[in-house]
């Protein structure tokens, strides 16, 4: 199982990015997905989860009305939409794939490797 992150860079506060997670090896559709973040001296937190269908997501507090998540079945592909970013939300960012992802719980069965995110102020 792979998955690719893609999309992170630098931008100043109040700006947007969007993150890409191309997935493979594995039934996409039959897993949930996650954007996870770990800024520098903190522990790795869960910022947002999506179901199988899209239909049930889950937010960090620190991020609702700001970062959408959405996936793409017949691409293989998450995303992470992020609006009027914070200099707060520098950190690295990951996507992982289990058959659950209890929010927010920061655990999963796969995971890519980080974007880093870097938000000035």
């Amino acid at each position: 199982v792979q998955l690719q992150a893609c999309g992170g860079g630098f931008v100043q506060a109040g700006g947007f990015l969007r993150l890409s997670c191309a997935a493979s090896g594995l039934t996409f559709s039959g897993y949930c997905m996650g954007w996870f973040r770990q800024a520098p001296g903190k522990e790795r937190e869960a910022v947002a989860t999506i179901g199988w269908s899209s239909s049930v997501t889950y937010y960090a507090d620190s991020v609702k009305g700001r970062f959408t998540i959405s996936r793409d079945n017949a691409k293989n592909t998450v995303y992470l939409q992020m609006n009027s970013l914070k200099p707060e939300d520098t950190a690295v960012y990951y996507c992982a794939a289990d058959k659950v992802l209890l929010f927010p719980a920061n655990r999963a069965h796969y995971w890519g490797k980080g974007t880093l995110v870097t938000v000035s102020s």
